[in-house]
Formats: structure tokens, sequence, C-alpha cells
């Protein structure tokens, strides 16, 4: 399989859509080549603003750019772009409902050996609070580079969430996104994974574990968190013994408790949890994080046979 970052989907999709569209604005927080919105820069750099380390002052230039008829691409790392500028988000971008794109990358542990400080594990939570957010974690670059294209001509703030290292891309070139509509990678049947981010990866590889021992469980990639694919999670649960949720986030606020709420709602489940479990990270390397914070196929197949 080939390997990219999202973040490095995010860089190529930005450089193409600047040139296509007249109306894109890219702002960047000191990080451009981290963000890799340092691509867009090179084809356009009209239309690309470092504003330096003021994640709040980008956030408020966003707003005021997409007043007037901009559509505003705002890139940090997310630990920066929603938690230090949370208060700006709230106020001058989602109160405001306006046309800017929060494209944060090096969310999660997955950031590595920068450390707790600059791991965002909440991030989700902070964003899908704010009222009219949509909430959006690509899989891989085939996914991330529609969803950083279709946005642009879908209106209203966004949160995309992109990380830092390699991934394996898993859908196929002819791949067509659609917010808010969960994808099913694999049928099974009896328990379902819903994973979204680098655990989708995790969850294929529990797949192919799990079908060689003669157990298949289906697998959905949830890119959208909000709004949430009510309608795919309760058919879904109709069929099965038990929800597993997997995700590289605490599991406070992000995907397992979005799908909680809509299984307490419609159709309750029995559910499991693969997530940060109310901890920070620490400095290492992506694989071994994964490992120690239990975000792995191993703690996926675990759940699963906990109810075979």
């Amino acid at each position: 399989m080939a390997k990219m970052a999202t973040r490095e989907a995010y860089g190529k999709a930005l450089a193409d859509l600047i040139v296509k569209n007249e109306n894109i604005v890219v702002l960047d927080a000191d990080l451009s080549k981290s963000t890799k919105t340092y691509d867009a820069k090179v084809v356009c750099p009209q239309r690309h603003f470092n504003v330096g380390i003021a994640e709040c002052d980008m956030m408020g230039i966003a707003a005021g750019l997409a007043t007037c008829g901009n559509i505003v691409y705002a890139s940090s790392f997310a630990m920066f772009a929603t938690g230090r500028a949370y208060e700006i988000v709230r106020n001058s971008i989602g109160y405001t409902h306006l046309n800017v794109k929060i494209c944060a990358t090096h969310a999660g542990i997955t950031l590595g050996e920068d450390g707790a400080s600059h791991q965002s594990i909440e991030d989700l939570s902070l964003m899908r609070g704010i009222p009219g957010m949509t909430v959006i974690q690509p899989v891989d670059d085939v996914e991330t580079t529609q969803v950083i294209h279709a946005i642009s001509e879908l209106n209203g703030p966004f949160y995309v969430r992109l990380g830092r290292f390699a991934v394996d891309t898993i859908n196929a070139p002819d791949y067509k996104w659609q917010v808010g509509k969960g994808v099913v990678l694999r049928e099974g049947k009896d328990i379902t994974v819903f994973a979204t981010g680098v655990l989708v990866q995790q969850a294929l590889v529990a797949y192919d574990v799990l079908k060689a021992e003669g157990v298949e469980i289906t697998v959905v990639n949830i890119h959208t968190i909000k709004p949430i694919d009510e309608e795919l999670i309760v058919r879904l649960a109709k069929k099965s013994k038990v929800i597993i949720s997997a995700e590289e986030h605490s599991k406070y606020g992000g995907l397992s408790s979005a799908i909680a709420e809509v299984l307490a709602a419609k159709c309750p489940t029995l559910m499991e949890v693969v997530a940060l479990n109310d901890t920070f990270g620490e400095s290492g390397t992506p694989q071994l994080l994964l490992e120690k914070y239990g975000l792995t196929s191993k703690e996926i197949i675990a759940a699963v046979k906990k109810h075979i």
C-alpha cells in the first residue's frame, strides 16, 4: 500500500485549489512548512499570509476576510488552532457562521516526539461543541484531497483534522467522498467497528486477523464526526450485538460520544470504546505511543473477542 500523511495531501490539494479558485485565501501561523500550506504559497504567494505565532489573530483575520466573500483556509497545529484560539473560533467564526475552513495538522498523539503539550486529544470535542461547525477527519490522502476540494463549495465553518505521519492509502482513486456519510469498508456479522482517522487502518488490520480465525466484523470509516451518519449507525446497530468505537482522541466528546448519543436516542446497543482513557500523551514515536495507549488492532480484536 502507498503511504502519505494527510497533511501532505492537504498541501497538494490546497496548491491545486488556490490556482483554480480566485476566492481562496490561505492563512498560517508560522508553521507553513509543517502544515504544508507552503505548497499553496509557492504557486500563489499573493493569497497566502503568514500571520506569525499568533493563532488568535489568525482566526480573527480569517473571519474578517470571510466577510468580504473569501473562502479562507486557516492552518496551524491542532493543539493551537482549537485550544489557544478557541474563543476566537467560537465567537468570530462559529457564532457568525462564516466561511472559514480550519485545517489543523499534527492532531492526536501520533504527533509523536513533540509530546503532550502539542498533542491535541480533545480537539474533536471542542469543535463538535460549536453550533454549526462541521467536523471532519479524513482517513487517507485520497479522502483528504476530496475533502479539501469539496468544502470549498460548501458554505460555513469547517474543522478538518489532519495527521503528521504517513498512513496507508485505503481508498481507490475513484472513491467519492460525501459529507456526513460513513463508508462501510468491510461487511461482517454481529459486531460493527466504527473508526475514524488512523484507527480505521487499525480496524482493517483487526478485520484481517479475525477473518483468518473465522470471525468477520463490519468496519466503517466515519470521516464526518459532525453531522454524524445517524442512519448508518442505527441500521448497523440493529444487526449488531455490540458496537465498537475506535479513535485517536479522548474517549470524552469525540467519535465515541457522538455514536453513544445516537444509540441512546434511537437504538440502545452495547458499546465498547477504544480511545485515550482520560490521559495526556507523552513524547515518543507514533507507533510506540499507539501501542502504549491502547490504540491498535490488538485492542480492537480484544474488544471483539470479549463479545464473541
